[in-house]
């Protein structure tokens, strides 16, 4: 009977019901792992849908007032399509992290050339980029990070952003979007420091050696020594790697939380869209 309630409520309530599947089709469709191509368009509708009916019994959605059908309602649905690309693309920018800390001392350790397809992120990355991105991933699941992406990012959200706020929230947007640029690149010198200043040390002391000893020849040994080195170094930091990618991933959620602190204070009255 509580099944059936819920199901009389979307029928009367479509418009309302469609925005929210759109706004968690397009954060899927941006969202890391949700987004790759392995998983068929089939199923990450059911999940949108899925989302949009566990989300529907909120008392802020059933509160949201909306136009009939009509030219202000396509507005609507594009307008919550760009929230969730938003949603999504930030969790996405903070992923690029692991892969840009990997393309950072790939080079230094002899492994520039050494670029593979990446299928979780339809791109070519470097070989230890896409191993740092899948530790992450796995990081990311191990975490909790789907319960928090759809409760702390998609179910938040419709409590604290609408298309009228999307419009006058637009500089928190810009300058969240523009913090998120620059921590990527922070965040993953960071990671990365440990490994390539070692791996600088190396190449220094290679060169060293070559200059006050030319018929030992270490510079053709250089490789091997400096992908060995670079190997013992992941093995011995990954431990310490992965706290470190839970606390830039849960860094991630604290600033959609602060964001939609910031824009939840626009929102009008009665969430009227």
């Amino acid at each position: 009977m509580i099944e059936e309630g819920i199901l009389n409520e979307i029928l009367a309530a479509a418009p309302a019901f469609l925005l929210i599947a759109v706004r968690a089709l397009a954060m899927i469709q941006v969202a890391p792992l949700l987004s790759s191509e392995s998983i068929p368009q089939v199923a990450r509708i059911s999940l949108a849908g899925f989302a949009a009916y566990a989300s529907f019994s909120s008392a802020i959605v059933r509160d949201w007032v909306l136009a009939p059908f009509g030219l202000s309602f396509i507005f609507l649905v594009i307008g919550e399509g760009f929230i969730g690309i938003i949603i999504g693309y930030f969790i996405a920018l903070i992923f690029s992290a692991f892969t840009t800390a990997g393309q950072f001392f790939s080079l230094q350790m002899g492994f520039g050339a050494s670029e593979t397809f990446d299928p979780l992120s339809q791109i070519e990355n470097p070989l230890l980029g896409q191993y740092l991105n899948i530790v992450a991933m796995l990081v990311f699941v191990s975490i909790d990070g789907f319960r928090e992406l759809f409760l702390g990012g998609f179910w938040r959200s419709l409590q604290s952003i609408n298309v009228y706020s999307l419009i006058t929230g637009r500089e928190h947007i810009v300058s969240m979007v523009l913090a998120g640029l620059s921590r990527l690149f922070l965040d993953a010198i960071i990671i990365a420091l440990p490994i390539l200043g070692t791996l600088f040390l190396v190449s220094l002391s290679t060169g060293l050696i070559s200059k006050a000893a030319p018929q030992i020849n270490i510079l053709s040994e250089g490789f091997p020594i400096s992908i060995t080195v670079a190997f013992l170094l992941i093995y011995t930091a990954l431990p310490f790697m992965t706290n470190a990618f839970s606390r830039v991933i849960g860094s991630a959620f604290e600033t959609l939380q602060t964001l939609y602190i910031q824009i939840g204070q626009r929102i009008p009255a009665g969430g009227a869209l």
